[in-house]
């Protein structure tokens, strides 16, 4: 969950004590500020009633959680599947689009159903809405289970509920590089989708087809990015964002030492440094940008050990306590984000889920930021690594049909699109990524289409991808940490090439 602001908590207190605040402006910044379920519900209990509400409050029985008048907001007034957003507001990250299938999944009223959903800043808030928002339509309750943040310990979560044939766990977020390792304990979703499977991206189709079999329906698109203050570039010279890394250090350098003047706290560069899936991802880009290859060509040969690598590897090392934190070698997602969007961060490294909420009414940084490709050495191509994430349904539900059904209505065509303009998640549908606004909302979706996209090693590495990229990030960690670069690389190769036999 996102690291708390006390400060911004305290004033959020004050105005809804006070009734300086609606109570849709308290839930909306209490969602930005990633306040539990039932700090939100107490929020909302201190405000009272408002004239801002179009009809009587009720805190009572919320299924999902939280407040459930609020959570329906403005929606139109027909429940169900009616499916038009005509006069939808896609902004609103309070209130999901309408259960479009609400009339075939009604015929499972009564089922429940665990799901494993997003534990990364809004993404659980949105789940939370949108479960409320089925079950109110279909009569299927889902309790909604946030994954670990950490995507290894996610994981480990799957891979344990998996081997016991386990019924607790319905449906879940499948990371992109884990079909191929879960597919036999995945349902096969291609005679439920039908015709609506040729409305996604073919690749991403492809990537989830195991033997044939769809095991996973695409749901959000991730790439790595660099975010960069823009009134700081300006203020200290600077035209535009950096093109190389050496721009990034001389850039970040000199912001750093005139904003430790205001801020102490306030560093040049902020990514995902711990030991953990994230750090694969940023080690890639790294590697990649820097003529250094990748860890595990097509063909399954080791290539990570070479200078390239190395030497990028070492330039990063040796940014820890000068122009990033020393305790950036434990940040996650939202520990890069917080920083940057609490100003107290030049750059970041991060996936473009944290657009939307830079933007937010709640944010330091708010019309002071933009985004550009990761820098790269010269003569190297910026890349990004490929992220995203699947919605899967369990072998072993005991609720599979109903199971189905919440598959199908998370990823419609018409929660993509609320979820990209509300909370800037990438639609993996041709036709809501191009809608103007989409792109409105998210223009980096045309500005960063030329970035080329590296990809793990999951198809070469099939089911040992967890063990290499963990002997990975587990080494780069340690470079981080100070150990020698070059021989920490040498290591984590001949311990890849170990993993694959």
């Amino acid at each position: 969950m996102p690291r708390e602001n006390p400060g911004e908590i305290q004033r959020l207190i004050d105005g809804a004590v006070n009734g300086n605040l609606t109570r849709r402006d308290v839930l909306r910044r209490a969602v930005v500020l990633g306040l539990s379920i039932p700090a939100i519900a107490a929020l909302l209990a201190a405000c009272g009633d408002d004239d801002d509400d179009d009809d009587d409050d009720d805190d009572g029985g919320t299924g999902a959680g939280g407040d459930a008048t609020e959570m329906e907001g403005d929606a139109t007034e027909e429940e169900g599947g009616g499916g038009d957003t005509g006069d939808f507001d896609f902004s609103d990250v309070t209130t999901p689009p309408e259960v479009a299938n609400a009339d075939t999944a009604s015929e499972y009223s009564g089922a429940s159903l665990t799901y494993y959903g997003d534990g990364v800043g809004i993404g659980n808030d949105l789940d939370l809405a949108m479960a409320q928002k089925f079950t109110e339509a279909t009569g299927i309750e889902i309790e909604v289970i946030p994954r670990p943040q950490d995507a290894t310990e996610t994981f480990s979560t799957y891979q344990r509920l998996f081997q016991a044939q386990s019924g607790d766990m319905d449906i879940m977020m499948v990371d992109v590089i884990w079909p191929g390792s879960f597919a036999q304990h995945l349902a096969d979703l291609s005679e439920a989708l039908g015709d609506d499977a040729g409305s996604f991206y073919e690749t991403i189709m492809e990537n989830n087809t195991v033997d044939g079999k769809l095991v996973g329906i695409p749901w959000f698109g991730d790439f790595g990015m660099l975010y960069y203050r823009t009134d700081l570039a300006e203020q200290y010279g600077y035209d535009g964002p950096p093109e190389t890394w050496d721009d990034l250090e001389e850039m970040a350098t000199t912001i750093q030492e005139g904003e430790k003047a205001n801020d102490e706290n306030f560093w040049g560069f902020v990514f995902q440094g711990n030991a953990y899936e994230g750090l694969t991802c940023d080690g890639l880009e790294w590697q990649a940008s820097a003529g250094g290859g990748t860890i595990v060509d097509q063909d399954g040969n080791v290539t990570l050990d070479n200078a390239e690598a190395a030497a990028i590897f070492e330039k990063i090392q040796g940014w820890v306590g000068n122009i990033a934190p020393p305790g950036v070698t434990t940040y996650q997602e939202e520990d890069a984000r917080n920083a940057f969007q609490n100003g107290q961060a030049a750059f970041m490294r991060n996936w473009p889920y944290a657009y939307s909420l830079g933007q937010g009414d709640d944010s330091a940084v708010a019309g002071n930021f933009d985004v550009a490709p990761l820098p790269a050495q010269s003569g190297s191509d910026h890349v990004g690594t490929v992220g995203g994430w699947q919605i899967g349904v369990s072998e072993y539900s005991q609720n599979k049909e109903a199971a189905i059904e919440f598959a199908k209505y998370l990823t419609s065509a018409d929660v993509q699109k609320w979820r990209a303009i509300a909370a800037s998640f990438v639609p993996t549908r041709p036709e809501v990524a191009e809608d103007p606004a989409v792109i409105e909302a998210m223009p980096f979706l045309q500005s960063l289409a030329d970035v080329v996209r590296v990809v793990r090693p999951s198809t070469p590495a099939g089911d040992l991808y967890n063990e290499v990229s963990t002997a990975y990030f587990q080494g780069l960690n340690e470079i981080l940490n100070g150990s020698d670069a070059e021989g920490s690389v040498s290591d984590m190769a001949g311990d890849i090439e170990f993993i694959l036999g």
